[in-house]
């Protein structure tokens, strides 16, 4: 394998996590001689993104070329990796995600991943994610496909369904529940580590243990979350107490897989909080690129969770570079889920590919918990495949989180209704 490659990301005028790609890629020379090819179909955020690249480049010496366009297809000639983050009409649409259900009486908490809100996540999204990847089936088939949109298990399985492409989960979420751990044992996050399988958005932690030593910390975690502050982080604490290992990656994120999840808060997504903060964000980067701020020294430094780099690395440069977390299909990793379902669990990129790394057997409590939303996940998916609203209702009908037959009908017209322009037939 050579030592340089070209790096296609789809969806780069996403602000969050295309700046915390480039601080994994402008922080270091290992890519140093590759090619950065950013696509968008928002011109203005394309524009924008490609311009903070050439300074953040710049600035870290990374040498990598920077290139952008919105010709998807142009930009897949010769990629070694392709990275898509994409979201279509993301903050209406996840809106009405979270709104119709909750008018219909339905009670939950995100509408992103699990619910009715993760069905119409995967209806609207798949087909396009879909084709995305038919196009490196036919450009550059021996690519790495790494997906990075919402919701992440549904995506990955459905890729597996139709299409050969070498395809990759990532998120952070087994960080952030490292965090939310940390903060009952009073210690800082370098000093643990922490294993974890299970569904994206629903791994539990099979390990916790200190960095420098090798201590299991969950006795103490267990001994100090005793007396923590009830109020924090509710729902995990209580299903930690329940089936005896900590659940990733937060409360709201977990509660959309549970019937009971919204007794954590069902609030939903700020969206006012998040569109503030992409306005202040937008602010930061313009001035940055016409020189007018200093880039800010965290931007200078890798990212918080984020591995697409790393798994680039490893295998460019051959390093069995070790990734906490990533979603794959199962093949016997998770035993007792099925082997066509997507897993979250940690593997080893290196040339030889991605290798998932089996951590054993869950507890079986936890095993019959995420078969319950493996159903789900596979049957929203062939709904997705199939643009079929009769499929679409029976996925929301086995959720545990509708509770009326009455509703699920409901939400099912006003949502298909809504998202009718990018439901399609995919197989």
């Amino acid at each position: 394998m050579p030592n340089t490659t070209k790096i296609v990301f789809i969806g780069a005028g996403s602000a969050a996590f295309g700046l915390s790609l480039f601080q994994d890629l402008f922080s270091t020379t290992e890519l140093a001689g590759s090619t950065l090819t950013l696509v968008d179909t928002n011109t203005e955020a394309l524009d924008r993104m490609a311009a903070l690249a050439e300074v953040m480049n710049r600035h870290g010496d990374a040498g990598i070329t920077i290139e952008k366009t919105t010709d998807r297809k142009a930009a897949l000639q010769g990629a070694g990796f392709v990275l898509c983050a994409i979201a279509i009409d993301r903050n209406r649409l996840w809106r009405l995600d979270f709104e119709v259900p909750k008018k219909h009486g339905i009670r939950h908490t995100l509408g992103e991943n699990g619910g009715p809100g993760g069905l119409f996540f995967t209806l609207r999204t798949l087909p396009l994610i879909v084709d995305i990847v038919r196009d490196v089936e036919a450009i550059c088939p021996d690519a790495l496909f790494i997906n990075l949109s919402n919701p992440e298990s549904r995506i990955v399985l459905g890729l597996s369904r139709c299409t050969s492409v070498r395809t990759l989960g990532l998120c952070h979420g087994i960080f952030l529940a490292r965090w939310f751990i940390c903060q009952i044992l009073g210690m800082a996050e370098k000093e643990v580590d922490v294993w974890g399988a299970g569904l994206n958005h629903f791994q539990w932690l099979t390990a916790i243990r200190e960095k420098a030593t090798g201590r299991d910390l969950y006795p103490l975690l267990r001994e100090r979350e005793a007396t923590h502050d009830p109020s924090f982080t509710p729902l995990a604490r209580r299903l930690f107490h329940a089936f005896g290992l900590w659940v990733t990656p937060s409360d709201d994120h977990t509660g959309e897989f549970l019937p009971y999840g919204w007794e954590a808060g069902e609030h939903g997504f700020d969206f006012k909080h998040d569109e503030d903060g992409r306005i202040i964000l937008r602010d930061l980067m313009d001035g940055v690129i016409d020189g007018s701020k200093p880039i800010p020294d965290d931007w200078t430094k890798p990212s918080w969770g984020e591995r697409a780099v790393a798994v680039i690395a490893g295998q460019l440069h051959n390093q069995k570079r070790f990734i906490e977390s990533g979603i794959v299909i199962n093949r016997g990793v998770i035993p007792g889920l099925p082997d066509e379902l997507a897993v979250e669990v940690p593997l080893v990129a290196d040339a030889a590919g991605i290798h998932p790394i089996s951590l054993g057997r869950l507890p079986d409590g936890i095993v019959k918990l995420l078969s319950v939303q493996a159903n789900v996940q596979q049957l929203s998916v062939e709904a997705a495949l199939h643009g079929s609203k009769e499929l679409a209702l029976q996925a929301l009908l086995i959720d545990p989180v509708i509770n009326s037959s009455t509703a699920a009908v409901a939400i099912l017209d006003e949502l298909w209704e809504a998202n009718r322009p990018y439901i399609r037939a995919c197989l």
